[in-house]
């Protein structure tokens, strides 16, 4: 519920409440806040459970395009571009949300393409006449 609200800023509100109810107050407001919370917390799962009793099996119908909007919100380009251009390719090299190769411990290790040395001097590069 509160994804964006850090430590810092329940600093402040706790310093700003202290100030704003004082001591004696705040106790009593912060236990009227929970219990509002809880209450409509409660009144939102009535809801739902009341909803999917009436509705029946065609509540989950409503729920999938919900879930639709929730993948396209975790939606990661690299890996779509990955999937699509290189025929599902990532299975092979699966990478962590930030981009990095996650750790082996327990598991397969990641295979690495074989890495090309640089050519020497007065070397020439390979040649193909078939893919010309």
């Amino acid at each position: 519920m509160f994804e964006s609200i850090g430590w810092a800023e329940i600093l402040v509100l706790i310093v700003a409440g202290l100030f704003i109810l004082g001591p004696e107050r705040l106790p009593d407001a912060a236990a009227w806040l929970g219990k509002t919370l809880r209450k409509v917390r409660e009144y939102a799962t009535g809801a739902r459970e009341q909803l999917k009793s009436e509705i029946g099996p065609e509540f989950e119908e409503f729920r999938k395009p919900l879930e639709d909007l929730r993948k396209i919100r975790d939606f990661d380009p690299r890996r779509a571009v990955t999937k699509h251009l290189l025929n599902d390719l990532e299975d092979d090299y699966q990478h962590k949300p930030n981009g990095h190769a996650p750790s082996t411990s327990g598991q397969a290790p990641v295979v690495q393409p074989p890495v090309q040395r640089p050519l020497g001097y007065n070397e020439r590069p390979p040649f193909d006449p078939d893919a010309t």
